[in-house]
């Protein structure tokens, strides 16, 4: 299968190329103005000061911009450039892990080839990227079409307040690219697990751990039980996984415990899975007598998986990733984003097209500087590809 390396780009995929190569200090300028502005996804005031500074970015390079208020969480953005029936989407999210102060901890520098600094790989440089593409698709290499970017402000937590717009926009549009960072060495995301989440609840019976244990029933020894038989959850796929990541329970040591409780991730590679899970976990049976359990929650990202679309969505990106003289390779991730409901509506979806570096999450959080530039022009000749075969 070729890959394109060798061959020499079309004129308008080089003249993509030279654009965004000559605007370099501009899509870092803008990476560092927006990892700047410290963003945790609980701090509303901080994601929307943030919010702020993308809105006048994007209008400040022809997009129309649309506030999406929220009350509970940061407000989303959504802008538009060019026109016709013809809709890309662009998505990604503002919003960080880190705490505002972090900055002062792990200060944006420039070392070795690479900005490091909180939030800049996961997804501030993926940002600008997005905005560079958008950029040279406007002013290098003109193409007819609509562009849509969806910037919002909780994937971090779970996308709760942005998911139906996502997949509202998804629906409309012939394919969507995910500005998350691309895998170790730059590879896209052809496939996500679907992450769920559960709380188990035990409820027991309080006594005097000394003078009358057995009129108790610890839930603390119900919930250990619990967790040691929900391993078993693996038998039922070599892609399933489950990790209890907190557990809690009970007040004083001389004290039965009446209540504890568990925070259960789950992951799954495939749709199908998820409703095996679901009834696995859900269908609890007590082994101390007289607890009872109580579980709630449930999937909230279905998989991205490599569909036939997805697949030949890759295999667009990768010839055209190997006319700029680059080898775009794929692969899986067991974390989630908005990619997964993008392509659990149907819509062909490539995942990872953001900034090239490592540490998302991890205080070596960094990118590589000299990869933005490829980046975006590979995104601008994606769009303009999905446009041109309309």
């Amino acid at each position: 299968m070729s890959t394109g390396l060798g061959v020499s780009p079309t004129a308008a995929e080089q003249a993509l190329l030279v654009y965004c190569e000559s605007h370099r200090d501009w899509v870092v300028e803008t990476t560092l103005a927006l990892a700047r502005l410290e963003s945790p996804t609980s701090d509303k005031e901080a994601v929307d000061r943030c919010g702020r500074e993308l809105q006048q970015r994007l209008e400040a390079i022809g997009g129309t911009v649309t506030r999406l208020a929220r009350a509970e969480a940061g407000d989303h953005l959504r802008a538009e450039f060019g026109s016709g029936g013809s809709q890309v989407l662009m998505i990604g999210h503002f919003d960080t892990v880190w705490p505002v102060g972090q900055i002062e901890r792990m200060p944006l520098e420039f070392r070795d080839g690479c900005l490091f600094g909180p939030g800049v790989f996961d997804m501030k440089a993926g940002i600008a990227v997005g905005l560079l593409a958008a950029r040279a698709l406007r002013e290098a290499s003109p193409s007819a079409g609509r562009l849509v970017m969806l910037w919002t402000s909780d994937e971090e937590r779970r996308s709760r307040t942005s998911r139906a717009v996502v997949e509202e926009e998804a629906r409309r549009s012939r394919a969507a690219f995910v500005l998350e960072p691309g895998l170790p060495g730059g590879g896209v995301k052809t496939a996500r697990k679907g992450c769920g989440e559960f709380r188990l609840a035990v409820h027991g019976v309080a006594a005097h751990a000394g003078v009358e244990p057995d009129r108790g029933a610890s839930a603390v020894h119900e919930l250990a039980a619990q967790i040691v038989d929900l391993q078993r959850v693996r038998d039922l796929g070599p892609d399933v996984t489950l990790n209890v990541g907190m557990a809690a329970g009970g007040t004083l040591p001389n004290v039965v415990a009446e209540e504890a409780h568990a925070v259960i991730d789950t992951r799954v590679s495939a749709a199908a899975d998820m409703d095996r899970v679901i009834e696995f976990v859900r269908n609890r049976t007590s082994t101390v007598p007289g607890t009872r359990i109580e579980v709630t929650g449930g999937f909230d990202r279905p998989p991205l998986e490599r569909t036939a679309a997805v697949a030949r969505l890759y295999e667009r990106a990768r010839t055209i990733a190997g006319r700029l003289g680059h080898d775009l390779r794929e692969g899986a991730t067991g974390g989630g984003s908005d990619g997964n409901f993008t392509a659990a509506v149907g819509t062909p979806t490539l995942d990872g097209l953001g900034a090239v570096g490592a540490g998302p999450h991890a205080l070596h959080e960094h990118i590589e500087v000299d990869s933005l530039p490829w980046r975006a022009a590979l995104l601008a000749a994606l769009v303009a590809d999905v446009w041109a075969s309309a």
